[in-house]
């Protein structure tokens, strides 16, 4: 039996924003990081921070009432778990995340304009600016797929290729998963000309990059380079409206060799819309960010597979979020 809504059940959702209020202006400020190893006040910490003392004394107040600080004799420090997951080179670090995630409620503050309007939330830079910014969009889908990735690339299993096309590649998270998996075969990372830098940072000095090649372009316009026998479409469709979904996978077509398969990693969701939870609130999540972005049924997904050339479509697993991937053969 569902659980009755009452006031207090209301107000307790309806407030839900405040703590990740905090959090969000502690990682915008990279307030961990300055307190790593020390043990500071207000005042100390405001000038790491470039902060106004009265104000930061009062976030710092909040943090430590929320346990992601330790406050004694007026000075404030980090416990050892939250360095892990909240400095920039913490051993299990999603600070980049975080960030990102900030970023999403400033737009989602916007979401009754969006709903009366029908046009995405105005984008407003964090004190880190556009291009910090941007890193941190990076960043925080390395911390999120540096995780998921070997799991998920296991569960498909056996999905042999020769050469991978990993589209929207980023930081090569995915890349080297499928590598290590496949340890014969090679890839091509795809990604805008401003990522591809960081693409090579972070493969720089390490085994997998003779083994992948970098090309800068954006999928929206140009297309994609050729030759891979699977191509990686990974969390890139609920970006876009279902046009667009349309013409990039016929531009995945023209780029595989025949017999080729594409893997789209993806919310799926059920024919209702309205489960996973995860799901029809990422829908939110694409309102407020793109034009005409959204989530889909395997349905909606198949048909527009179907279109543009491809056939044998399957549901390869199914998980929450981003997390189901659909994969499909190129008619040859």
């Amino acid at each position: 039996m569902a659980t009755a809504w009452t006031a207090d059940r209301v107000l307790k959702m309806a407030s839900g924003y405040r703590e990740a209020g905090v959090l969000a202006a502690a990682a915008e400020l990279e307030l961990f990081d300055a307190l790593r190893g020390r043990r500071l006040g207000a005042s100390e910490i405001a000038a790491r921070v470039r902060g106004n003392v009265r104000a930061v004394a009062v976030l710092l107040d909040a943090l430590a009432a929320m346990g992601l600080l330790k406050k004694s004799a007026g000075c404030y420090s980090v416990p050892a778990d939250v360095v892990s997951v909240l400095t920039a080179a913490g051993g299990r670090t999603v600070l980049a995340m975080t960030q990102h995630d900030a970023n999403c409620m400033r737009r989602w503050a916007q979401l009754a304009r969006v709903a009366r309007t029908g046009r995405p939330a105005r984008r407003v830079p964090s004190v880190r600016g556009a291009r910090g910014d941007a890193a941190s969009f990076i960043g925080g889908m390395h911390d999120l797929n540096s995780r998921r990735a070997p799991v998920i690339v296991r569960d498909l299993q056996p999905l042999p290729f020769t050469h991978l096309l990993d589209v929207g590649g980023a930081s090569g998270t995915w890349t080297i998963a499928f590598l290590k998996a496949n340890p014969s075969a090679t890839a091509t990372i795809f990604d805008l000309p401003h990522v591809i830098p960081m693409t090579r940072r972070r493969l720089a000095g390490t085994r997998w990059r003779r083994r992948v090649r970098l090309v800068a372009g954006d999928f929206g316009r140009d297309e994609l380079p050729e030759g891979a026998d699977l191509a990686w479409v990974s969390a890139i469709i609920h970006q876009n409206s279902r046009p667009q979904n349309r013409e990039l996978f016929r531009k995945v077509n023209r780029a595989l060799k025949p017999g080729g398969r594409i893997a789209i990693r993806d919310v799926v969701m059920r024919q209702s819309r309205t489960a996973p939870l995860s799901g029809a609130l990422f829908a939110v999540n694409m309102l407020v960010g793109t034009r005409g972005g959204g989530t889909f049924t395997l349905g909606e997904i198949r048909s527009d597979l179907l279109q543009a050339g491809f056939r044998r479509v399957r549901l390869a697993r199914r998980g929450e979020g981003n997390e189901s991937v659909v994969v499909a053969e190129r008619v040859t």
